[in-house]
Formats: structure tokens, C-alpha cells, sequence
């Protein structure tokens, strides 16, 4: 019997973790749409370099800050798998797209916690409720988070705080969608040398010398290491692995 190629969307596909995830699950099979707020160029880059691996990829525009576009975007989803897969449903949702801030508490203003609010909470919220419809049965939802739930640094609050509810909504959403056999997960990953936050990770010699110091493996986390991470809890023998909280950090900070 042979059975459809699965297809994963991505939010934030375009660079960071997000296109390592992409790269990753091509490499595993998977066929994937990633969205990107404003980089067409590099989201057209990433598209180009899963082709090359031989698999099916689209790119779509897409502010996950905005709420009020989501339906108009699961319109376009539904006429891109037409159109291009020939299908109904994709199989994987990685909401992952995201935007750092560092404020200590007493220098934190409303205006930045809603906008985190609106980018990490509202937004998987939302949009993940406007896709349900084209999610098919026995998928797969990861929703990413931080290991900023599970320690506390200074000036994180705000930020961390948002992923928390990221990490509850996850289990909601795995005991109301069990019916329909999909598994909901969080992935948390530690710190990743990217771009994100300004690149201080991988840009700044001392801070990344004291994460390095403060994890079991010895150094900072890489992209391809949380690419690694999604490819495993969307392989097909992780499907008992649900409402979970999966840390991908290296054993920061034990």
C-alpha cells in the first residue's frame, strides 16, 4: 500500500530554526510549505534548496502578529495544496515563527507585551485554529517554546511568559483534537546560535563561552540541532509522544 507524501507547513520557514526544520524534514521525506512575514527572497531560497532535495516545497506570505489575516490565509493554503499537491489537508504544523525581547520587568512597556502576546500566543492560537479544518487526521502540531519556562533569566519575562502559555495551549489542544488522533507537542529549545535576538548567541564570544560552560554537552546549541529535533517528533515511529514538553537544550543549566 503505498501512502501520500507528507506535507508540513512551517511558520517562519525562511531562515532561523525554521528553515533548518525545513531542510530537515525534506531530507526525511516531507514535502513542506513555509511562510515568511517579509523575506520573499530568502523564503524563495529555502523553496529552491528542498527542491533540489528532490521534494515538493511553496512559500507564502504571512504575519503571524495579525489575527485578522489568518483566514484569508487558510483560503490560500486550501488553493495552494490544491493546486499544487493535488490534496485537501496537509499533515504537520510547526508553529514556530517568532521575535525575541530583552526588558527587565520595570523597563518592559505594554506596547512590547502585546506585541509579544499577539506573535506568540494569539498568533499559534489563531492560526492554528483556522488551519484545523485543512490539518488532516492523525497529524501533528508542534508548537515551539523556550527553555525560558523551565529557568529564569533576566530580562526574558515577558517573552518567556507568552511561551508558557504556548506550552498549556499545547496540551489543550492535544486533549480536544485526541479524537482525531492528532498530537499536539512542545519543542523548547535552549540557546541556538542564530540570528535570533540580534544574533547575541552566536555573535558574542562571552556569552556564548558561559552557555557553553553551563551545559552538559559543552557548548551552545546549533540550528541543526532543533532541526534534528523536529524531524524525530514528526518521524513516524513518535507517534505516542503527545502532550509533551520536549526540551532541546543540550542539558542547559541542570
Amino acid at each position: 500500500m503505498t501512502f501520500p507524501t507528507p506535507i508540513a507547513l512551517i511558520t517562519g520557514g525562511s531562515r532561523g530554526l525554521g528553515r533548518n526544520a525545513a531542510i530537515a524534514l525534506a531530507r526525511q521525506g516531507t514535502d513542506v510549505i513555509i511562510t515568511f512575514r517579509s523575506g520573499l527572497d530568502d523564503a524563495r531560497s529555502v523553496v529552491a534548496e528542498i527542491e533540489a532535495l528532490g521534494r515538493r516545497a511553496a512559500c507564502l506570505q504571512l504575519d503571524v502578529s495579525d489575527a485578522s489575516g489568518f483566514p484569508g490565509f487558510a483560503g490560500a493554503v486550501r488553493k495552494l495544496l490544491a493546486d499544487h499537491w493535488q490534496r485537501e489537508h496537509f499533515d504537520f504544523l510547526l508553529n514556530n515563527a517568532g521575535m525575541g525581547l530583552v526588558a527587565p520587568i520595570a523597563d518592559t512597556t505594554p506596547e512590547q507585551f502585546d506585541t509579544m502576546m499577539a506573535v506568540h500566543l494569539k498568533g499559534p492560537f489563531f492560526l492554528t485554529q483556522a488551519l484545523l479544518p485543512l490539518i488532516a487526521d492523525g497529524g501533528r502540531i508542534i508548537n515551539v517554546s523556550s527553555g525560558l519556562t523551565r529557568f529564569a533569566l533576566p530580562g526574558y519575562a515577558a517573552y518567556a511568559s507568552m511561551k508558557g502559555g504556548v506550552e498549556v495551549l499545547t496540551r489543550y489542544l492535544a486533549k480536544e483534537l485526541g479524537v482525531r488522533g492528532i498530537r499536539v507537542n512542545t519543542l523548547a529549545p535552549g540557546a541556538i546560535e542564530t540570528d535570533f535576538g540580534g544574533g547575541a548567541v552566536r555573535d558574542n564570544a562571552a556569552l556564548n563561552a558561559l552557555i557553553a560552560g553551563n551545559t552538559a554537552l559543552g557548548r551552545a546549541g546549533l540550528p541543526d540541532d532543533i532541526g534534528g529535533a523536529v524531524a524525530a517528533l514528526l518521524a513516524p515511529g513518535s507517534g505516542w509522544i503527545n502532550a509533551q514538553r520536549v526540551e532541546a537544550s543540550g542539558g542547559m543549566f541542570l
